[in-house]
């Protein structure tokens, strides 16, 4: 039977989650104000936890996508533009080969999610961009993560990134709904993560049997989250939201009513 209390579980207090946040934060200094600012593997990890790492060859990618380096801050923007006049003579060289037709070698590339981090080929990807080429070759290795990154992420969006990492070291939903989850403010996950608990907690009292927290997070999604988005729904509450957007705000609105379920 899953282990499960009424309050917060020890790995994830507040304190844990004020010192996770802190350490985004401190990673990310004032770059995180910066829309364009370049988000780097290591900002990304920090935020969403590392989660294993497959190779996946050689493959063409959408140039769209190619949001991030492995290292090479300072060189280029979010989107690929140099920010330096000593890139100039490279980048022209790039440009006259690709223009002229030649065949470039591929990039080297890591993929989070929806999120392409360059490790080698920051020019060639920066000429492709200018290009308006769609696709790029590249050698692909990609890293799964416990918190899924969306093509739209960026580094303003690391912090609550984190405490979702955390949400779901707690409450391990299953990957296809991870890939949909997004939460603006990281003290929502704290609380989301506490109500999923509560309601385990309510069901192991009655007698019920969860053996790990894999069947506990299932049975809670589809048995209280999806029920509840379907009621908001039906009344024309929430259409925008996202699933869990539209549950935070129904458990917002319990918490205003003193409702504990």
């Amino acid at each position: 039977m899953i282990p499960v209390t009424a309050g917060p579980a020890p790995d994830f207090t507040a304190p844990r989650l004020r010192s996770v946040l802190r350490r985004v934060r401190t990673s990310l200094g004032d770059r995180a104000d910066d829309p364009l600012s370049i988000m780097t593997l290591s900002d990304a990890l920090t935020a969403l936890g590392d989660n294993g790492v497959t190779d996946q060859g050689l493959c063409t990618i959408p140039v769209e996508q190619i949001v991030g380096t492995v290292g090479r801050t300072g060189e280029f923007d979010r989107q690929f533009r140099p920010l330096h006049a000593q890139s100039r003579d490279r980048w022209q060289r790039v440009a006259q080969a690709a223009a002229a037709g030649i065949e470039l070698p591929p990039v080297d590339v890591i993929l989070l999610g929806e999120m392409y981090f360059v490790r080698d080929g920051h020019h060639r990807v920066s000429v492709a961009r200018a290009l308006g080429r769609p696709t790029v070759a590249a050698r692909v290795q990609r890293i799964c993560t416990i918190a899924y990154a969306m093509g739209c992420l960026t580094l303003a969006n690391l912090p609550s990134k984190a405490a979702e990492r955390l949400f779901l070291e707690r409450v391990p939903l299953p990957d296809d709904i991870r890939t949909d989850l997004w939460l603006d403010e990281p003290a929502q996950w704290l609380r989301l993560a506490d109500a999923a608990e509560a309601w385990a907690f309510r069901n192991v009292l009655a007698g019920r049997e969860l053996r790990d927290r894999g069947e506990f997070a299932h049975a809670w999604w589809t048995e209280e989250v999806v029920p509840v988005i379907e009621r908001l729904r039906e009344a024309g509450e929430a259409v925008e939201l996202r699933d869990v957007q539209a549950y935070v705000t129904a458990l917002a609105r319990r918490d205003r009513i003193g409702d504990p379920r």
